[in-house]
């Protein structure tokens, strides 16, 4: 979802604080502790902090878990920022901003959790904006036939808002890292055909395990280096230009093929004076050589017409009218 359907920078909407904790102060130890993360909500929250002119702090120890969150020291406080499933593995109970977290959850916004020296202290709100292009590329898949599916760490309640703003058709929410590969082989079940289009550098196992790995071109260099087929200008209605291009191309080989396996299954036989015992016809070398430049001539020409291919409507291309940018890495 983050960087792939959405822009990859999320903003800081909401930090609510519970009581006995000021809200400038857990911002500060927060946004102290996120400037050593390279996770585009820390750049959120770091930037948040800085737009309310608060002094930050380097943390005294820093640790990251991927999927769950960041810990360390700031000015001798222990301070946790993750996900829900960051604060139970602590024994920290968040029951206290459930309903805050329903609501969030429902406006599409991203919910985590701030603990200082093992107390909850704060639930804290982003939302990563959706990318404008994102719900006429799922439109255009759905054209096609296709289903789709989102696939994302993020917490269920926000993913299914996201997917009711953009109709995706299955969701797979809550996933750590490591858990995409997985996650891909469910939805790979009963013999499906699955594409993946991912960006990120923990997206990378599963662009090399999906049947086709698309990578956005924008993103990280080790998801380009692990997929099939790299969408350059980062527009996610190339995946629907790819697809199309793919099956225009596929058509237009087994169109050569029968026509070229046609004519040689009928001509070769002539010039070789299968029908001179019957009709008395004989096929001179030189026109036998003439209709074997014909045949060349003919599949060259089927298949130059793929340079008039127009990309489907509410594609990249189709949409724009701007030149396909596809790379096919392999």
């Amino acid at each position: 979802k983050t960087g792939t359907l959405t822009k990859g920078r999320p903003e800081l909407t909401d930090l609510i604080v519970t009581g006995g904790f000021d809200r400038t102060e857990i911002l500060r130890h927060v946004a102290s502790l996120e400037t050593l993360s390279e996770h585009p909500i820390a750049e959120a929250i770091v930037a948040a902090a800085e737009k309310d002119g608060l002094a930050l702090t380097a943390p005294q120890r820093f640790e990251a878990t991927p999927g769950y969150g960041i810990s360390g020291i700031v000015e001798g406080r222990k301070v946790l920022v993750g996900a829900d499933r960051a604060l139970s593995k602590a024994g920290i109970a968040i029951d206290h901003f459930a309903g805050n977290a329903r609501q969030l959850g429902d406006e599409g916004k991203s919910p985590l959790y701030a603990a200082i020296d093992g107390t909850l202290a704060a639930i804290i709100a982003v939302a990563d904006p959706i990318k404008p292009t994102s719900r006429s590329a799922i439109a255009a898949l759905h054209e096609q036939g296709l289903k789709v599916a989102m696939i994302t760490g993020d917490n269920a309640r926000t993913a299914q808002a996201i997917a009711r703003q953009l109709g995706i058709d299955e969701v797979v929410a809550e996933v750590l890292p490591e858990g995409k590969v997985e996650a891909i082989k469910r939805l790979r079940a009963n013999g499906r055909k699955l594409a993946f289009v991912g960006d990120g550098i923990n997206d990378a196992p599963a662009l090399a395990e999906a049947d086709v790995g698309l990578a956005v071109g924008t993103g990280t260099d080790i998801a380009i280096e692990s997929a099939d087929v790299v969408l350059m200008s980062g527009d996610l209605r190339g995946v629907s230009t790819a697809l199309a291009i793919s099956r225009a191309t596929i058509r237009n080989i087994k169109q050569n093929l029968f026509w070229a396996f046609a004519y040689n299954a009928t001509l070769v036989p002539v010039a070789a004076g299968a029908a001179f015992p019957f009709t008395g016809t004989l096929l001179s070398p030189a026109l036998a050589a003439g209709a074997m430049a014909l045949s060349s001539v003919f599949v060259l020409a089927n298949a130059l017409r793929l340079r008039s291919f127009g990309a489907p409507a509410g594609s990249e291309a189709g949409a724009s009218g701007a030149p396909l940018e596809l790379e096919y890495a392999k």
